[in-house]
């Protein structure tokens, strides 16, 4: 959600300074990721006025990322750790070891539900 630009948690005082922090240090990275991107006259009519957010940028950043990002959370993990989804929708174990799905995906179930909802 805080990549995706779509983080709810507004958080204390000292947590909302730190908050937008982050986000002005994310808008900097995106833009530059942003400006980096080859084929100009593409991108420009995908993104058009994205920025300074850049919001959809980050979200196709996300959805392109978000396996390396999961590995990356939890490659310390302990074997027996598991993701609080225990069943997929055809009724088989989801996350068997170290917060991964069976086939080694990232449980992404919820990746799009609105936050207030989780």
């Amino acid at each position: 959600d805080i990549i995706r630009g779509k983080d709810m948690y507004g958080g204390n005082k000292k947590g909302k300074k730190q908050r937008q922090q982050l986000e002005g240090n994310l808008q900097k990275i995106f833009r530059k990721i942003h400006d980096n991107l080859e084929d100009k006259e593409a991108t420009g009519k995908h993104y058009g006025k994205d920025g300074p957010e850049f919001f959809k940028l980050r979200e196709d950043w996300w959805f392109e990322n978000r396996n390396e990002v999961w590995k990356a959370i939890t490659c310390r993990a302990d074997r027996e750790n598991t993701y609080f989804r225990k069943k997929t929708s055809e009724g088989n174990d989801c996350t068997v070891e170290k917060c991964k799905c069976i086939a080694g995906d990232p449980p992404t179930n919820l990746d799009y539900v609105p936050q207030y909802l989780r």
